[in-house]
């Protein structure tokens, strides 16, 4: 039996690539019996006599998937938040982080709009930018407009399926056209009233992106934490990850308690007090979250 993987899904229809072929799929027909839903990104084994008339028989185990966007077999996600025009929002990339490392993805972090630094905000930026690299993530600085970075942040890309992801506005689809001449991917300007951009990205679909394939995704302004306990949070914040076994307490929340090294770390600046902040904002957001259940 043929086999392919997903790399398009739009109104019931999915899209495998076999090769050089592209199969127009449906699902087998028990799938909805058995609750089963194919994802972008899925390898899978269909049956066809025409290319338009396939049926996807089988899915092969995945390695991993998101709920949001619904994608499977993901390596990488890229975080796209832009300089300005949507402002620069650290709250939200820890957001974005948080969910990424529970999903055991390897998060990248894609700076756009690098042509719109100015002063002050260049100072910022650069402070988050470093921040963020003593941590251990790889961060990348680009402009569509002016060429910057693109080529250093397209090796980034080679051979892996990357989900990219971020504020609306921030420039995902002039981003993927200028890593691919051909795609031509429809763009809207940011609402100047809004504040944000429009969502030009209707559906989930895999781009080619030299040798790899990128997943453009519908933009975002909020993450709610559904799936993720107060007491693993700090799991997903690496630099915390490291020290919480020096605490004095098992279990400590890092928060209140005597002897805590992540208290100590922030207090000594080896953490940074955004990144301390944002926690205790989620860790609260959860426990709120728990109350109302």
């Amino acid at each position: 039996m043929p086999k392919g993987k997903i790399i398009k899904a739009l109104s019931g229809f999915y899209y495998v690539k076999d090769g050089d072929k592209i199969i127009q799929c449906r699902g087998r027909g028990n799938f909805r019996n058995r609750n089963i839903t194919p994802l972008v990104g899925d390898n899978v084994h269909y049956e066809a006599e025409k290319i338009t008339d396939g049926r996807i028989m089988s899915i092969d185990e995945r390695r991993n998937y998101l709920n949001r966007p619904p994608i499977a077999n993901v390596d990488q996600a890229v975080l796209l938040f832009s300089i300005s025009e949507p402002d620069f929002d650290d709250s939200l990339l820890d957001r974005f982080l948080v969910h990424v490392e529970s999903y055991e993805i390897k998060p990248i972090i894609c700076i756009t709009k690098s042509d719109l630094m100015m002063e002050p905000i260049s100072n910022k930026i650069q402070d988050l930018v470093e921040t963020y690299q003593t941590i251990g993530y790889q961060v990348y600085i680009t402009s569509s407009v002016e060429d910057e970075g693109i080529d250093w942040f397209r090796e980034a890309l080679e051979g892996c399926i990357s989900v990219f992801a971020g504020q609306s506005g921030v420039g995902k689809s002039s981003l993927l056209n200028t890593l691919n001449k051909e795609l031509n991917i429809d763009t809207n300007a940011i609402s100047k009233s809004l504040g944000r951009g429009k969502h030009t990205t209707r559906h989930v679909e895999l781009l080619p992106v030299g040798t790899g394939f990128v997943a453009d995704t519908p933009g975002f302004s909020s993450l709610q934490f559904a799936k993720i306990e107060a007491q693993e949070l700090s799991l997903y914040f690496p630099e915390m990850k490291e020290r919480s076994s020096q605490c004095k307490f098992r279990g400590c929340t890092h928060l209140v308690e005597p002897g805590c090294a992540i208290q100590e770390a922030v207090n000594t600046g080896e953490i940074s007090q955004s990144r301390y902040k944002h926690y205790k904002l989620f860790y609260g957001e959860i426990n709120q979250r728990k109350r109302r259940y």
